[in-house]
């Protein structure tokens, strides 16, 4: 598999554009009814621990670490700019000239994988956030935050060929 050189910048700025919906459907969720987003400055101490450890019982009772904070956003957005890189070398850089919903959709949903049996068993949260409090509402928050992370790629691409066709 290769990618062009065009298509790896364009789906650099999708994966910004879509881990930026996704953000910004986070702020909704909290504003609008409360539910509150993974605190990316776990993200980074649980990053900031791998050299030593990788699993935790609790990431939020492991000792905080300098910059934890930066190395969590900074791990969000090379994360999301990494999926993005990965959706375009699976489908092909023609898709960056004529997006459609469907497979930016679909590769959403499925890259809620990773969190559920990586990430979140790794923070000691269980497979799938089985050992949260409310463990289905965690699962569908999870879904729907990477469902619309799908829906950012879909509309970042799209937003940038209307972009080319204005030129």
């Amino acid at each position: 598999m290769r990618i062009e050189a065009a298509h790896m910048f364009a789906a650099i700025a999708i994966g910004i554009g879509a881990t930026l919906v996704m953000d910004s459907w986070n702020v909704f969720l909290k504003k609008a009814v409360g539910i509150p987003s993974l605190n990316y400055c776990l993200l980074g101490r649980w990053l900031l621990h791998m050299p030593g450890r990788f699993r935790h019982a609790s990431i939020a009772a492991a000792p905080r670490k300098s910059k934890e904070c930066a190395a969590g956003w900074l791990a969000h957005y090379s994360i999301g700019v990494s999926l993005a890189l990965v959706f375009i070398l699976l489908i092909s850089g023609e898709w960056l000239a004529r997006p459609t919903l469907m497979p930016a959709l679909l590769y959403g949903i499925a890259t809620v994988t990773f969190p559920f049996f990586v990430m979140q068993p790794a923070l000691g949260l269980g497979v799938a956030s089985a050992k949260t409090p409310a463990p289905m509402r965690a699962r569908l928050k999870s879904l729907a935050t990477h469902t619309i992370y799908g829906v950012g790629l879909y509309l970042c691409a799209l937003g940038g060929e209307v972009l080319r066709l204005v030129r």
